[in-house]
């Protein structure tokens, strides 16, 4: 058993000056059964500590249904068989590009604040959650040193009492190491985000001098923390590949290190954001301009990469974190076991959209108004909504108001057009008698700033000129009806159509050497792939990402199944398995993502 205390300059672990050299690696973003190997891959450059977030929407996906809310639990202690302490960061909020920021989609309307109803939500998340932490604080014998109270507050909003109430529940569930808050280094952040008594940090990419100096107007005394020192970056879909110069990112942390502050790496291994989590932005400086959807690559050009292997920037960082390990630094464990031969899925079945959404959707419901994602209890997925256009009546322009975020529609059961959130009216008018259907999806809630809750769907109503169309009939499909592998049993299928329709493709993938791979769909446009019942994430043709990456434990021997839900155009060749890709360069990056 050891003490960790917040000292008036230092960490002490048992009463001894210790500098905190940790990495962030989400749980989450990474197969269980590879965690081991990318926690020694931490170990080796020059770590001593791993941070993680801890999804609520990934574990509660619907009121009191929890799910394998015990995963933290094993990932902590898999932390410390691999010699690392920890940093717990439980939100409830979270950002880290995940939809929504982490909070549940049926905590929509309720902002992050006092409010009693949200308090009392997070009351019973943190009442199952907590035993997984205190259990395994260093005070009990576990790895976990700090458990941080929400996340950027600063950022976002300036209720005081929020922050206090949430720091009362995690000392009322056991936790009894310190706290700590992580802001923005601006004097608004760290005034917003910041609770007395509880130990300050900042977030930052560069610049360390002038944002330990803000931090220290605020906290004069204290040990100094980069709770994120963004070592890379994330990428946006339609948006060019975003990377950040080993060299670059090398002066940013030999910079903390100088000015004797902890340092906790984001991300050391991003991981992917598998099954469709990935969350968004919006631009602009207040975060309320263009819709920006976060790729399923949670690569972050992060010195250990998407695949858990050492990149330039890895060697550079080891280099510089070994004048602070007071050890030798272990050498990385072998590289994962990777796929050394290209194959071809062979996709024997199709079934139609409708027949998808009647076997695994929910129930349809018939409103006034579009009823939204929240509403029919999706939180990653499409709806398809079907309205009548009464008739008869001349051609008119149809508009989809606050569309959010995409809608394929279909006049009379003929495509009519793609439409978005800026670009929400057909082309095409539309005479009336005329029945319509809009299959709108989810590109991925926002997880940061003022948006941060917003509602998916058609949230304004469905216009035929200036007037309302009323009577609409929806029906939500969620993404988790298709985990698994015994899921789409129900779905009808038929020989594939040979024209690219849209719907759910269903094949095998013949492997011989099985490992990691990737997952390559040339032509195909935009949806969902599943291996073995394993939800890969989104595939989309506006780039930058332009295949999947394939863990090595979801693939087998021999016959592995494959789906792939496309909803607008499947391309004329069929989903190719393959190796992973060469580590990339700046001028050259690897072609997955």
């Amino acid at each position: 058993m050891s003490e960790f205390t917040v000292g008036d300059t230092d960490f002490l672990l048992d009463g001894r000056p210790v500098r905190l050299l940790s990495g962030a690696l989400h749980y989450f973003r990474v197969h269980e059964e590879q965690w081991g190997h990318r926690l020694a891959m931490l170990r080796a450059l020059g770590l001593n500590c791993v941070e993680t977030y801890v999804p609520w929407n990934l574990h509660e996906p619907r009121p009191g249904g929890f799910r394998d809310v015990a995963a933290l639990g094993r990932f902590l202690d898999a932390a410390r068989a691999a010699g690392l302490w920890a940093i717990v960061r439980p939100g409830p909020y979270i950002c880290a590009e995940w939809d929504n920021g982490g909070l549940p989609h049926w905590l929509a309307g309720h902002p992050r604040t006092s409010e009693a109803r949200y308090l009392e939500q997070v009351g019973r998340w943190f009442a199952r959650l907590l035993p997984e932490i205190v259990s395994r604080q260093i005070d009990r014998g576990g790895p976990v040193l700090m458990v941080q109270v929400e996340n950027e507050y600063g950022s976002y909003g300036s209720d005081a009492r929020y922050l206090e109430r949430l720091a009362d529940l995690l000392r009322a569930g056991g936790v009894t190491v310190p706290l700590c808050t992580s802001d923005g280094p601006e004097d608004h952040m760290l005034t917003g985000g910041s609770l007395p008594g509880v130990l300050a940090t900042v977030n930052f990419g560069s610049h360390a001098r002038e944002a330990f100096g803000a931090l220290r107007r605020h906290r004069p005394a204290g040990p100094l923390m980069c709770m994120e020192f963004w070592c890379g970056w994330f990428d946006h879909w339609g948006e060019e590949h975003v990377v950040r110069d080993p060299a670059d990112a090398v002066g940013g942390l030999r910079e903390i290190l100088e000015c004797g502050a902890s340092v906790n790496l984001y991300m050391a291994h991003g991981g992917t954001s598998f099954a469709g989590w990935a969350g968004a932005n919006r631009g602009g400086e207040v975060q309320d301009g263009p819709f920006l959807p976060d790729v399923t690559s949670y690569d972050y050009d992060a010195p250990v990469d998407e695949y858990g292997r050492p990149t330039e920037k890895f060697w550079r960082m080891r280099e510089v974190l070994a004048e602070y390990a007071g050890a030798p630094l272990p050498e990385p464990p072998a590289p994962p076991t990777a796929l050394g031969v290209t194959t071809e899925a062979r996709l024997t079945g199709w079934a139609h959209l409708e027949d998808v959404l009647e076997a695994l959707g929910g129930p349809e419901t018939v409103s006034a108004v579009p009823p939204t994602f929240e509403e029919l209890d999706v939180d990653r997925g499409v709806v398809r909504y079907e309205v009548t256009v009464p008739g008869p009546r001349r051609p008119y322009p149809l508009t989809a108001r606050g569309l959010r975020d995409r809608a394929v529609v279909y006049v009379d059961g003929e495509p009519a057009g793609v439409l978005t959130e800026h670009d929400d009216r057909l082309k095409e008018p539309v005479a009336g008698h005329a029945r319509v259907e809009l299959w709108v999806e989810s590109l991925g809630r926002v997880g940061y700033g003022p948006r941060t809750g917003e509602a998916k769907g058609i949230t304004g109503g469905l216009l035929h000129e200036r007037q309302y169309l009323h009577g609409v009939r929806a029906r939500g499909l969620r993404l988790d009806a298709l985990d698994g592998v015994g899921a789409v049993s129900a779905v009808p299928f038929r020989e594939p159509p040979g024209d690219g329709s849209p719907g759910l493709y269903r094949g095998t993938v013949t492997v011989a050497g099985a490992g990691d791979a990737c997952l390559e769909l040339s032509g195909w446009t935009r949806g969902f792939v599943w291996i073995n019942g394993f939800g890969l994430g989104r595939y989309w043709s506006a780039g930058p990402q332009r295949s999947l990456y394939v863990p090595g434990p979801v693939v087998r021997e021999g016959t592995n199944e494959i789906w792939v839900l496309e909803f607008e155009q499947a391309g004329a060749a069929p989903p190719v398995l393959g190796p992973v890709p060469g580590i990339g360069t700046r001028e050259n990056p690897p072609a997955c993502p």
